[in-house]
């Protein structure tokens, strides 16, 4: 970087017009500010500048030479800057997917919390529900709630178990029901990140029992399935804490606690880094103990 060190010292020499001046800003002599400017119009085969006994002036090529590369020079002390902070846990930028519910509801404090430790780090945060190309979007990261992932291309680390309960509205005919199999195909709220129906696999620990959902009704946002059986439209399958609000004002019930499907995970996926930044293993460290944090006192009723 001599060709970046020598640009530096001209353009500080060409705004000050002062070598001893940009000498004591960047710790160098006089002298060798005098060699380094020699040097490059040397190089360059062109005066930089008039030196007289008085003072230091711009010559026209110069002052066209400092316009020119001005621009250039701080693109690349920019990229640099950048560079640096992505080997630092304490400041950089965090470009996050995260799905819509979790991104509303429990991920704002999570934030503000981590904020207020790591002031200097920034955030692009991106709220959506369906499947996401973490290169193609350019993310750090992607929070996802989903089966046991099996994408060989991307790093992924588990956060938690996260539990999913039917729900049905009290006033509905849904909470007399006792075995799965009285559910009709319609009765069935179905959540698919395009929309479309899917199965559900629902089990007693002894039998396993597969419906199709989706007959009637079918969304890819978790909040409108909730809302819809409250409003006794059907059933829903959904995570224990999305509808712990509406379970908490009386407005849904859990039916056929005897009967659950596998469980999905809560999980933080990456690009593949040979190693992950210090920024991102930091703000992942501090989710994943924030996240179990907030259900554990949501199962235990403590927060």
């Amino acid at each position: 970087m001599n060709d970046y060190r020598a640009l530096k010292i001209f353009l500080a020499a060409a705004e000050t017009l002062n070598f001893a001046q940009v000498a004591r800003g960047i710790g160098m002599t006089p002298a060798a500010v005098t060699r380094a400017i020699a040097a490059l119009e040397e190089d360059l085969g062109v005066q930089l500048f008039v030196r007289t006994t008085r003072q230091v002036s711009l010559t026209t090529e110069g002052a066209v030479f400092a316009a020119q590369i001005t621009p250039a020079i701080k693109a690349l002390d920019g990229a640099r800057q950048e560079l640096m902070n992505t080997h630092k846990a304490d400041q950089g930028r965090l470009r996050i997917s995260a799905p819509t519910w979790f991104g509303k509801t429990m991920l704002p404090p999570i934030l503000a919390d981590f904020a207020r430790q790591f002031p200097r780090i920034s955030f692009e945060i991106s709220l959506s529900d369906g499947l996401i190309d973490i290169l193609e979007g350019d993310y750090d990261l992607t929070i996802r709630i989903s089966s046991t992932p099996s994408d060989k291309f991307t790093i992924w680390r588990k956060i938690c178990r996260i539990k999913r309960i039917l729900v049905a509205a009290p006033n509905s005919r849904f909470p007399t029901v006792d075995h799965p199999g009285d559910l009709k195909p319609e009765d069935c709220l179905a959540y698919s990140s395009e929309s479309r129906r899917e199965s559900w696999q629902l089990s007693d620990g002894h039998a396993t029992v597969t419906l199709p959902a989706g007959a009637a009704f079918s969304s890819n946002q978790g909040d409108l399935l909730a809302e819809m059986a409250a409003e006794s439209f059907g059933v829903a399958l959904l995570p224990e804490f999305h509808v712990a609000r509406q379970i908490a004002e009386g407005r849904l019930v859990q039916i056929l606690p005897g009967w659950s499907p596998p469980d999905l995970w809560l999980t933080l996926y990456y690009p593949p880094y040979q190693a992950l930044p210090p920024r991102i293993a930091s703000f992942s460290r501090f989710l994943e103990t924030a996240v179990n944090k907030a259900l554990f006192s949501l199962e235990t009723g403590s927060g």
